[in-house]
């Protein structure tokens, strides 16, 4: 009967006709059944285009607009004539060079394909049967996607003041908890739970159950002294994720990598794809977690533009959350105020993000951009708001 369904689907030239066909319900399991895709957003060109406008400005992704480092296109060059090869599987030059940058051993370390990616590995590491997880509403989407990919039971602890219910989160953790998801910085919010509270949420916590600690925005919060950076406590059952696209610019490579215990980080390694990430990422990597000058450069246009656009939002009255990040949140009165802002931003060739699939319709996030576009942004925000 399969066999029959998917013949039928080959052969079919018209896709309009796909709803004719009665999909097999055992083909596909009803929790992936169940699963929403990721929406991305149209390419540049082609708004440019639609739109008839010369300049596109990307605020949606929190990505950084100053570029890549030069020392990652220098590697990077000198490695382009080396891609007929497979990269070193083990990836042991950048877990060398991360190691040595945090201080801990090689095997503490796992790199893979964005940090995304090892959260993926360590879902399908440590979850099974009736295994549960507990995490937060208005966090990072993937989380929700991977988990409910396995079949497993989630657990989502509301916001409180836009920011992680630490206290609500580990009231959460049942018997059946085997892991606990937590984003500092939060993305989308940009808020922080400081070190006390992490302090004090890391003992109600078993031993047994699993603690991701999602760093993505470690590098625009570090200079923070409350805040509670994972690799000072070497806790044996806190994996921490951190990633190269934001700060050092290298999100079209996808390179994460995640740090813990050589016991768990072993399991994760079992799992994951060989030869991840590939080796440019790899070389591009390598050579931007030595360059302290270019983190620099990174983080002083990163608080420039925060204080500008948060200088701007005050005098203009609107409402935003404070951002320990490298992107700020406004709330709005409704998810019909964000739809027609988005609206009016995007002919106006800016692109924000509304925040609906975070579960927040009400609020939309902006990227800090480079002092014009964050100019830009505030001048058509301004008739649009």
């Amino acid at each position: 009967m399969v066999t029959t369904y998917i013949q039928q689907l080959w052969r079919m030239s018209d896709s309009s006709r796909l709803d004719e066909i009665a999909v097999p319900k055992r083909l596909v399991p009803p929790h992936i059944e169940a699963l929403q895709a990721y929406q991305p957003g149209r390419p540049a060109d082609a708004l440019k285009s639609e739109l008839g406008i010369d300049r596109f400005i990307n605020l949606a992704s929190n990505e950084n607009p100053l570029g890549p480092p030069k020392s990652s296109l220098r590697a990077i060059e000198k490695a382009l004539t080396e891609i007929n090869r497979y990269p070193e599987s083990g990836g042991f030059k950048l877990r060398e060079a991360l190691a040595e940058v945090y201080r801990v051993r090689p095997d503490n370390v796992v790199i893979g394909s964005g940090s995304e990616s090892i959260m993926a590995n360590i879902v399908r590491a440590f979850l099974h049967g009736d295994d549960e997880v507990v995490t937060s509403e208005g966090t990072f989407i993937g989380i929700y996607v991977l988990v409910n990919s396995q079949g497993v039971k989630l657990v989502k602890v509301p916001l409180k003041n836009y920011g992680f219910d630490l206290d609500g989160i580990a009231n959460a953790v049942s018997e059946k908890t085997k892991l606990v998801y937590l984003c500092n910085p939060n993305n989308p919010t940009g808020t922080m739970f400081s070190r006390a509270d992490f302090e004090a949420f890391i003992k109600k916590i078993p031993d047994h159950v699993l603690v991701i600690l999602d760093e993505a925005y470690f590098e625009f919060s570090m200079g923070i002294a409350e805040f509670p950076d994972s690799m000072t406590y070497r806790y044996d059952n806190v994996l921490t994720l951190r990633s190269f696209s934001k700060a050092y610019a290298l999100a079209g490579l996808r390179v994460g990598y995640g740090m813990g215990h050589e016991y768990l980080i072993n399991y994760v390694n079992k799992v994951k794809l060989p030869f991840e990430p590939n080796m440019l990422a790899q070389v591009a990597a390598t050579a931007a977690i030595k360059d302290t000058e270019y983190l620099g450069g990174v983080l002083e246009n990163n608080d420039e533009g925060m204080r500008y656009l948060t200088n701007e939002f005050e005098k203009l009255g609107w409402e935003y959350v404070p951002s320990c990040t490298n992107f700020v949140m406004l709330p709005t009165e409704s998810p019909e105020k964000v739809k027609q802002i988005n609206e009016g931003m995007l002919r106006r060739g800016i692109a924000i993000r509304p925040l609906t699939a975070f579960g927040l319709p009400h609020c939309f996030r902006i990227t800090i951009g480079l002092p014009d576009e964050n100019e830009a942004c505030i001048n058509a925000l301004k008739e649009l708001y």
